[in-house]
């Protein structure tokens, strides 16, 4: 999916958080209006989830992996 370069990886972390944060404000913005779109919100509801997932796996590849 994505390099294992830690600079690489750490630079991915910080564009799927700003993502996720940007489409987070998006939904807030739809919810508040009148005539809000179910489908668009469920689908971005959907892509945040996704993005959160990511976030996840690239913080687990940052970790180092200790031998017990």
């Amino acid at each position: 999916m994505f390099s294992d370069d830690p600079a690489v990886l750490v630079r991915k972390l910080a564009e799927l958080k700003l993502e996720h944060r940007d489409l987070d404000e998006a939904i807030a913005r739809l919810r508040e209006t009148p005539a809000c779109d179910e489908l668009q919100l469920t689908r971005m509801k959907k892509r945040k989830l996704k993005l959160k997932d990511m976030i996840t796996w690239v913080e687990s590849r940052l970790i180092p992996d200790l031998d017990a």
